[in-house]
């Protein structure tokens, strides 16, 4: 079954472009936040990395959700979209003296910090500034996750975290320091995953933590779990909304979650990634000498995610009612790289016809590139057409 698209509108928009879809934005949000209001304490702060188009921060602002940011364009961002400071959390390992500097002259919910040299120089920033900065540490649990290498970041080889073992030394470290105030642990073991045994699996990591530091009679008031759940590339019709009633659920079965604390989490792509899609259109139908191929006029400057992760993404001829064909759908990038997708099955193509590259509004218009000189893709919503 294809998407709903209004095709008659299209035509006057210049490919390639990215379209969201509010209605599902905006249901997603409600069951989102709906299902994580089940349970106490649950604080939801959307991943802005994901997707930052002003009008999805701006209906994620309304849904009362708060920002996890990666750079300070992040912050800045969720500022300009109207999300309050207090619920910003700035994470990234390796965050510039300029944006630690914005994170505290707006007095944002806390850092979460990766080293301790970081924690030294935002220790001496907050002091220039006569302010105490809240801090999580961020604990690198060797936790694996089912999903790809690239987007896996909980295992000891990454470059993300504190290794478990050093925990005693950065707790000591920053309860010697006077303008860092030490409030959580945060974790992120990765994105795309599917499989709720891997959360689980976290939980059973952050207990054994809780257990150590209070042995050392040292309570903390808040646990970050980031985010990671994945969505059904497949099927983007029939599973529009993720799961979030199991992976909430898996957390308050499996988290021994103090009567104090608090619980954050940062999803990302299961929030926007199914409303948004990737429009283009045929430039030619060239047949090759084994196989036809549709050139597209969006490319991997417009969605890298194919070429970088191998990723699977549902693509549509939303132009044709036609019998089905078998293409090679790619772009127009001098790289062999630049495929969407072999022997795809679209509605007979021909030139002028549109393609909608699905599940696309995660990871897609934020890592777009001006490579070969190419314009950066436009993004529209719904409510603008």
């Amino acid at each position: 079954m294809k998407g709903t698209f209004p095709v008659s509108k299209f035509g006057e928009l210049r490919t390639p472009f990215y379209y969201y879809d509010t209605e599902l934005l905006r249901n997603t949000l409600k069951t989102a936040c709906s299902e994580a209001a089940r349970y106490e304490r649950f604080e939801l702060h959307y991943a802005v990395k994901a997707n930052a188009h002003p009008q999805v921060l701006s209906l994620i602002r309304e849904s009362g959700m708060g920002a996890d940011c990666v750079s300070g364009g992040e912050i800045r961002a969720a500022l300009k979209a109207g999300i309050p400071a207090s619920k910003i959390v700035f994470a990234g390992v390796g965050k510039a003296d300029w944006e630690i500097n914005l994170g505290l002259d707006h007095d944002i919910f806390c850092f979460n910090v990766e080293s301790i040299p970081e924690l030294e120089v935002i220790n001496q920033l907050a002091a220039d500034k006569g302010k105490q900065a809240s801090i999580m540490f961020r604990l690198n649990p060797n936790v694996g996750a089912h999903t790809h290498a690239n987007i896996t970041t909980g295992l000891a080889e990454n470059k993300f975290g504190i290794a478990m073992e050093d925990l005693d030394k950065v707790v000591d470290a920053a309860l010697g320091m006077s303008n860092v105030r030490f409030i959580g642990l945060h974790f992120h073991i990765g994105s795309q995953i599917l499989d709720m045994g891997d959360f689980a699996a976290l939980c059973n990591r952050i207990n054994e933590l809780q257990d150590r530091l209070e042995a050392r009679q040292l309570l903390v008031n808040h646990i970050n779990v980031g985010g990671g759940l994945g969505i059904d590339y497949q099927h983007p019709n029939r599973q529009a909304i993720p799961d979030f009633k199991s992976y909430f659920a898996t957390y308050a079965k499996n988290l021994r979650l103090r009567p104090h604390q608090t619980l954050h989490f940062e999803p990302g792509r299961a929030v926007t990634a199914q409303c948004g899609s990737l429009i283009s259109r045929v430039l030619y139908v060239k047949q090759g000498a084994n196989k036809q191929f549709a050139i597209l006029d969006a490319g991997m400057t417009d969605l890298i995610r194919p070429a970088l992760y191998q990723a699977y993404h549902k693509i549509e001829n939303i132009s044709s009612d036609e019998p089905m064909e078998t293409y090679d759908v790619v772009g127009p990038i001098c790289e062999s790289s630049d495929v969407f997708g072999k022997a795809i099955d679209l509605n007979r193509t021909k030139r002028g016809d549109l393609i909608a590259i699905r599940s696309a509004g995660a990871y897609g218009e934020v890592m777009a590139s001006g490579y070969n000189c190419r314009e950066l893709p436009k993004g529209y919503t719904s409510e603008d057409l």
